[in-house]
């Protein structure tokens, strides 16, 4: 048996909830780390999925579920702090009484150069943890190599056109074995599309020349991905369309859990253990392409309900939500892994 690298995957992710105040310089503290990456999705209300990162400075967002540009707005998140991240007045973060969830990621403490590629880069990669922010200008150039500072090669790759209202894509080679597509990324539900692009290798991904990925002179950021250990997987299962529906191994405890059908146009589903600590069928889904509140997502997803248990995922219900006829592309990260780098199970859930 393989044993993890990673003992606590809080050391690398962490969801953490919270409710808005109001008030400037509200800190939201229990990350446990200077967070890089951080994804803020208010709960209670329907508010912009916001997505900040370190390379491209505290202060700079772009959304999920929409196409806009970046903005900058220092009444949002305004700093990256030991043990979280420090907010605004804005509503969209910090709204009063309103019920927030934050998902976390620690990178490297610095950003580094990257010149592996066709286009260089500037990166902040984990390469304990297999997560990357890489930022590049375009050059038009189809079939360009960006490194990515890995060292193994990502399966899911997403990216954003920072200057211009352009879509995110999402390329993944988890479905098939090739470089598949999803345009217009998490803020999409579109279906799955063959790039004609290269897999990504230990140290780059490529890119084609429109101006989703790679138009001149325009900014762009990407995320990258690559499954671990005991920390993380990305894979696809084949829905029943069936209540009792298919078990998902991943070798760790779940704490966060991202479902899309690549066939059908469905909406992408995520799932945490900390707004639903408990398996009781009516799980707290978010949808990344829109900027529901839970309440409303709920009513989107009707009965698609999941099971997050000690060493995987347990589909409960049919339908093309969760399990269709079709394949159903995922991304795990770990609360904790079921077997530790000694090789000791780790606690059940």
């Amino acid at each position: 048996m393989a044993y993890t690298t990673i003992d606590d995957p809080g050391q690398h992710f962490k969801t953490v909830i919270y409710t808005g105040d109001g008030q400037d310089n509200r800190t939201v503290t229990g990350v446990g780390f200077s967070p890089d990456w951080v994804w803020i999705k208010g709960r209670s209300e329907s508010e912009h999925h916001t997505l900040n990162d370190s390379v491209r400075g505290a202060n700079k967002q772009v959304y999920s579920h929409l196409g806009y540009s970046e903005a900058t707005d220092t009444d949002r998140l305004k700093s990256f702090d030991s043990d979280g991240f420090t907010l605004g007045t804005d509503v969209i973060v910090n709204k009063n009484s309103e019920t927030f969830v934050s998902w976390n990621w620690k990178l490297a403490d610095s950003n580094a150069n990257n010149t592996d590629g066709d286009i260089n880069s500037v990166v902040r990669a984990n390469t304990t943890s297999g997560v990357a922010i890489v930022t590049y200008t375009g050059n038009a150039t189809s079939g360009q190599g960006i490194g990515h500072g890995l060292g193994i090669a990502p399966k899911f790759v997403t990216m954003k056109n920072r200057d211009q209202a352009d879509d995110w894509i999402i390329f993944t080679n988890a479905i098939d074995g090739s470089m598949d597509y999803i345009q217009g990324g998490w803020q999409s539900t579109g279906t799955k599309q063959d790039s004609g692009l290269d897999v990504p290798t230990t140290s780059v991904f490529d890119v084609h020349s429109d101006s989703y990925q790679n138009a001149t002179g325009e900014d762009y950021v990407a995320y990258c991905i690559a499954p671990v250990q005991g920390f993380s997987k990305i894979g696809v299962y084949k829905g029943n369309n069936n209540a009792n529906g298919n078990f998902v191994y991943l070798g760790f405890t779940p704490e966060w859990v991202l479902v899309k059908d690549t066939a059908s146009g469905q909406s992408w589903h995520i799932i945490d253990t900390v707004r639903e600590p408990f398996n009781d069928g009516d799980a707290a889904h978010l949808i990344p392409n829109k900027n529901n509140s839970e309440a409303a997502s709920k009513s989107e997803r009707g009965t698609a309900a999941i099971d997050l248990l000690s060493n995987g995922f347990k589909i409960r219900s049919d339908g093309s939500l969760l399990n269709g006829t079709g394949t159903l592309l995922y991304i795990a990260f770990a609360r904790a892994p079921l077997v530790n780098s000694k090789g000791v199970p780790a606690n059940a859930r």
